[in-house]
């Protein structure tokens, strides 16, 4: 017997729609303002870190590809009990990092780029092992290449010193609020 899902071809479907319309304009229809606004940040910080506009421009790209990804899966209840539980595990570790970024811009001489990047590391770990019985190698991939990038203790080390200072502010801004509104 020929084994036919079309809830599956659906949300296969639906992921590749997604990952192939992931830009800023299609960004803002599944992401709130915030958080937009906390992506366009990170954008100007790779950017002026890396010095390279495509390769921001690429994270940036990759970081909203898996997060419809992942956010797909989750509305479709495509996780399993245990990897419920993993997602939930993973919230709370991503809001860890987010309140530890906050303390580490508020409190003047706290940073700490070994931390921070130990967070970011524990964070993608989990990622990978929710996802990976439901996402392609290439996201695998994606995941990967934007924690990689965020947690290299030299850009980390760039974006708490004087000269981000403006985007520091701006991220802060944006993560506490996110917070505060339990999106994060």
């Amino acid at each position: 017997m020929e084994s036919f899902s079309s809830k599956s071809l659906a949300l296969q479907a639906e992921k590749k729609l997604l990952s192939k319309m992931a830009g800023r304009s299609v960004a803002h229809l599944f992401i709130d303002e915030t958080s937009s606004e906390v992506l366009d940040e990170l954008y100007r910080v790779s950017k002026e870190y890396t010095h390279s506009r495509p390769q921001a421009q690429r994270v940036i790209k990759d970081l909203i590809k898996v997060a419809v990804k992942v956010a797909v899966l989750h509305r479709s209840g495509c996780f399993g009990p245990g990897e419920l539980a993993l997602a939930t595990r993973f919230r709370q570790k991503l809001r860890q990092g987010a309140m530890t970024a906050l303390s580490f811009g508020e409190v003047d001489f706290t940073f700490e780029a070994a931390v921070l990047a130990g967070l970011l590391t524990e964070c993608r770990d989990m990622l990978l092992e929710l996802v990976e019985h439901h996402l392609t190698p290439k996201s695998h991939g994606r995941i990967r290449h934007v924690f990689d990038h965020f947690s290299d203790p030299g850009l980390l080390t760039a974006l708490y010193g004087p000269d981000f200072t403006q985007h520091l502010g701006k991220i802060c801004d944006g993560l506490r609020k996110l917070l505060d509104e339990g999106k994060l």
